[in-house]
């Protein structure tokens, strides 16, 4: 594996012993220190449904890595869901969230010499959150999703959120919850993923295809399929390559690719909260 890894400012040489002590303690080998070390950032968390299964999706990415000959050292971020904070007070906090998510995601990969990260994102903020970092940064980086949530089934159509959200606004503050809305909610967001349709959260994973940073298939393959695993497995070893080959951020996220991600916003009809957040990566 080649001498020029940042990681080896904490892997080698007499001075680092101590450094190497640390890392002994969380159970490493010499063979696994000697290795990329390679952050695996996830914003799994018991609060968001598009984040509650990230960690079965992370676990899957450090497969790949291992695969592949790379060590993974996972750790989180925050994330919030859009739509519990929405209609009080925790929507002020939607937005900035980007922020946060893009400064920890630095500080762990800097103050760690991290050689390389995957990025396991799914929700609104989340997913440029994370591209920010890698962009100012400029390592080794790729994305591999959570996925979108499937679409529920109510009285033999399809629903989701938006649904739920029109039928409650039929009946309005403080009105009586009908049986029709009690059994609507419980159909609506039938399971893990980010809220089917394209809002934020999907329109962005599809636009980290776009932007050449995500494998085909980050913005699409639903978050309970299988497939979503092996994704997050060929994510591990597609970055291997990159390491090997010294293929970093700024190789890939290019004007030209951030002009086809805006050009495949407009296609597909995604969120236009996409321009907000394609301004800011092209500012890193």
């Amino acid at each position: 594996m080649a001498s020029d890894l940042r990681s080896r400012v904490i892997t080698q040489g007499a001075d680092k012993a101590a450094q190497r002590s640390l890392l002994r303690a969380m159970g490493l080998t010499d063979q696994e220190m000697n290795r990329p070390l390679v952050g695996i950032a996830s914003s799994m968390n018991e609060l968001v449904p598009g984040h509650i299964h990230l960690d079965r999706v992370a676990q899957a990415a450090k497969v790949g890595v291992r695969m592949a000959g790379g060590t993974p050292l996972e750790f989180n971020t925050i994330a919030v869901c859009d739509g519990l904070a929405m209609n009080h007070e925790g929507m002020r906090y939607s937005l900035p969230s980007r922020e946060v998510i893009a400064d920890s995601v630095e500080i762990m990969i800097e103050a760690h010499a991290l050689d390389a990260v995957i990025l396991i994102p799914n929700c609104d903020k989340v997913v440029p959150g994370m591209l920010l970092a890698a962009a100012r940064l400029d390592v080794p980086a790729a994305v591999v999703s959570g996925g979108p949530m499937l679409a529920g089934w109510y009285k033999g159509r399809k629903v989701d959120l938006i649904v739920c959200m029109e039928e409650a606004g039929k009946i309005g503050e403080g009105g009586a919850i009908t049986e029709e809305l009690r059994e609507l909610e419980a159909a609506a967001c039938p399971g893990p993923g980010c809220c089917s349709g394209l809002f934020t959260a999907n329109s962005m994973n599809c636009l980290t295809e776009a932007l050449g940073i995500a494998l085909p298939g980050n913005g699409t393959i639903p978050a309970v399929y299988g497939e979503r695993l092996a994704l997050a497995k060929k994510t591990g070893e597609v970055l291997m390559g990159m390491i090997d080959r010294g293929v970093v951020t700024r190789d890939i996220i290019t004007e030209k690719a951030l002009k086809n991600a805006l050009a495949v916003d407009m296609a597909i009809g995604g969120s236009t909260n996409t321009v907000l957040h394609l301004t800011a990566l092209a500012h890193e």
